[in-house]
């Protein structure tokens, strides 16, 4: 296995990981500990891609002393499955109830030798791309099973600067990191501005059009308020027909049968279509008409996550013949264009109804096709639905193109961050002058 560096200051000390850490540490050093001691517990969404943990979760240790990891304050956890490892989920683990923790087994717990190694410098190697990405290399396992075997991080090479530097190191990624992760959330933050200043303007848009001066009448729906006066507000059953979709697993013994692409959930995303994955279906022949999807249908999810609940887009016929699961209704309108109808259900007032009228539970809602067809649509003169349309398309590509521009900012500050802690964990940087200048300038 290759040194994390081979260019490392020279007074640096050449080392395995083996021999400054304990890898795992035996559980038999609390086995003197009453069985109802309550001791934190971390499951693997306990634990961030950014070294934070969650941390109140408790439970007796008679229940995690056998089949979970244990950990002490200063303990230092890399997960071990992919993506998690991949993605940098791991902490340094501080504040646990009593002091100690169990977790979920796909961790790797080390404890730094404290005369050779801080657990805060640990911290910032692991997350270091080196270790990251040479650990990929090491992972064994198949698909979503993937693992970072223990023996990795036990063999692993790095050049280990004094503790007092080791110190000095941490200090400055500290104080570095803290300063570009303030510029991400700043970003985030504009992005869902961004998000909300899309919403607000489409739903703006298909409720009261651009016009300020126009006369307004009510719309008739409470919640709805008021439209302008010489606009229709009419439910969708008589402006389009639905069609629902196929479900899997019927029983087609006997007949004749075709294989065909369908449409899933996972296709149907906010505006546009994922196709990089569309699932074949063998239905009986004669069905293929009664499921089939025809260019202009305006597709939408039936549920799932609250965000996935009745969004969609429009079928330009990408892939001919194609149908679609039972979870997906195709809208097939008839009083009003594809276009303004898609751009409708994407609005908060719509988003509102659907939520209103579906079945929810934890994390999920679905709607029926009956309450679909329900939906207030608000219709303009077909001439000013497409004027609408093209005015409201200027604006949302400017949203985009800021949307985009935070995004790609967001991506530079993370390269430069992952770039930030690999120069100082591999001594490209003197964290020693940079300090100086700081104190120097301050």
């Amino acid at each position: 296995m290759k040194r994390l560096t081979p260019d490392a200051p020279a007074h640096w000390t050449r080392t395995r990981l083996r021999h400054v850490v304990r890898l795992n540490p035996s559980k038999s050093e609390i086995e003197d500990l009453e069985p109802d001691r309550e001791v934190s517990f971390l499951p693997m969404e306990a634990i961030g891609e950014d070294g934070s943990t969650r941390l109140d979760a408790t439970r007796p240790l008679s229940e995690v002393q056998s089949g979970y990891s244990y950990f002490r304050d200063e303990d230092v956890v890399v997960a071990k499955i992919t993506p998690c490892f991949e993605n940098g989920k791991g902490a340094l683990v501080r504040g646990l109830h009593g002091g100690i923790g169990f977790g979920t087994t796909e961790l790797i717990v080390a404890r730094p030798l404290r005369d050779r190694l801080c657990s805060e410098y640990l911290q910032w190697v692991f997350q270091s791309s080196e270790f990251r990405k040479l650990g990929e290399g090491f992972m064994y396992g198949a698909g979503g099973q993937k693992r970072v075997p223990d023996d990795f991080v036990r063999d692993f090479r790095l050049a280990l600067p004094p503790l007092t530097e080791q110190t000095s190191i941490t200090s400055f990624l500290d104080r570095e990191t803290s300063k570009i992760d303030a510029l991400v959330e700043e970003q985030r933050q504009l992005i869902e501005l961004l998000k909300e200043k899309r919403q607000a303007f489409i739903s703006r848009t298909v409720t009261k059009g651009f016009d300020p001066n126009a006369k307004m009448k009510p719309s008739g729906v409470e919640w709805l308020g008021e439209v302008p006066e010489h606009w229709d507000v009419s439910r969708l059953k008589f402006l389009a027909a639905v069609q629902t979709g196929t479900a899997k697993g019927k029983d087609i013994s006997g007949r004749e049968t075709t294989m065909v692409p369908y449409l899933r959930v996972a296709n149907v995303q906010d505006g546009y279509l994922d196709l990089a994955d569309v699932a074949l279906i063998e239905i009986p022949a004669s069905d293929l008409d009664r499921y089939r999807l025809r260019k202009g249908d305006v597709l939408m999810n039936e549920g799932g996550d609250f965000d996935k609940l009745g969004r969609g887009c429009i079928w330009d016929g990408q892939i001919d013949p194609c149908i679609h699961q039972n979870h997906v209704f195709a809208v097939r309108p008839v009083g009003v264009s594809p276009e303004w109808l898609s751009t409708i259900t994407g609005s908060a007032y719509a988003q509102f109804y659907f939520m209103s009228r579906s079945k929810q539970s934890t994390n999920l809602a679905s709607i029926s096709s009956t309450n679909v067809m329900e939906l207030p649509v608000v219709v303009p003169p077909s001439g000013e639905q497409s004027v609408l349309l093209e005015l409201l398309g200027r604006e949302l590509a400017k949203l985009s193109t800021l949307r985009e521009q935070a995004y790609a900012a967001i991506d530079l500050l993370t390269e430069r961050r992952a770039a930030l802690v690999s120069a100082a964990v591999t001594g490209k940087i003197d964290v020693r002058r940079a300090t100086t200048d700081q104190e120097e300038a301050a």
